[in-house]
């Protein structure tokens, strides 16, 4: 462990998630002293969207981070930026944005409606717009996502600047991350992977004339209770061009403490934890997560 950084872990909601859970939810992260909430944006998923989900976290509790894994193919950069600023003025600057391109599998490549080829342009785009925006200038753009003249946004938000994370293990979106991103949550890599994805992307930072934080890598990490479905499994090894998955979904906590261990021993200090089959009592999971990890905090 690098004894600098502070170390964060958010709860991810993962899975369906009942609309009528979410309060349990957000008052077991904020009672067992966890960071943040994250919900993530999957639109064939049956999941709460992020932003009506974590509007209301919002005003339901007033302290617990809020954190998303969210879509920008597909939305106009222009409303996204307002939205997210939004929630982040509404919640006195509680919002942790990660941007994605999303799954490249159906059914969710075509409800995402951009080519999974074209998604990798589109938030090279939109990245730079959102930044402008978000600090205040009149922007004019002429893309090919985006065409329109004298627009700026109000509310800003409360965070200046307001960060933008992004995830990815190809290349392409490695070197995206250092030159346009604020810091990096992949998920389904090894210890080994992440401290080679980060070494590329602090390259790729340099290259651009820009430093990331070292405080500003991590990981999401799903997890099960006991041994993985065998449904689940094929499911994670498809969504990763065939990689054998399961060993990196720990079953137990001493397994999930051990794979956070050796995450921090290649750098990464902020991580989301989500269980891959919503528990039926929050209280209880997150008791039981706080007596296996919750000390790693700092």
């Amino acid at each position: 462990m690098i004894a600098a950084m502070k170390v964060r872990i958010g709860i991810g909601a993962g899975g369906a998630l009942p609309p009528d859970h979410l309060g349990d939810l957000v008052d077991a992260i904020d009672a067992s002293g966890f960071d943040s909430l994250w919900l993530s944006e999957v639109l064939t998923a049956p999941v709460l969207d992020p932003l009506v989900g974590l509007a209301w976290a919002a005003a339901h509790n007033p302290r617990v981070k809020l954190g998303t894994t969210m879509l920008l193919p597909g939305r106009n950069p222009v409303r996204l930026a307002r939205e997210l600023a939004g929630l982040d003025a509404l919640s006195a600057g509680r919002l942790l944005v990660t941007l994605v391109p999303g799954l490249p599998h159906p059914p969710e490549r075509d409800a995402i409606g951009v080519p999974p080829r074209r998604r990798g342009a589109d938030m090279e785009e939109v990245l730079p717009l959102l930044r402008r925006l978000w600090a205040g200038e009149t922007v004019t753009h002429h893309g090919t996502v985006a065409d329109f003249a004298d627009v700026s946004i109000s509310p800003l938000p409360r965070q200046q600047p307001l960060e933008v994370w992004l995830g990815g293990m190809v290349p392409a979106a490695l070197d995206r991350c250092g030159r346009l991103g604020d810091g990096w949550l992949p998920s389904l890599c090894t210890p080994d992977d992440a401290a080679a994805g980060r070494k590329v992307i602090e390259d790729a930072a340099a290259q651009a004339g820009r430093e990331i934080s070292p405080e500003h890598f991590g990981v999401s990490i799903g997890y099960s209770d006991g041994p993985l479905d065998d449904r689940v499994a094929a499911a994670l090894s498809a969504r990763n061009r065939g990689r054998e998955m399961a060993a990196l979904v720990p079953t137990k906590p001493s397994a999930l403490r051990q794979l956070i261990e050796a995450y921090l021993g290649a750098g990464m200090s902020k991580f989301v934890v989500r269980p891959l089959v919503p528990p039926a009592s929050w209280p209880a999971e997150l008791d039981r997560l706080a007596g296996a990890i919750g000390d790693l905090q700092t």
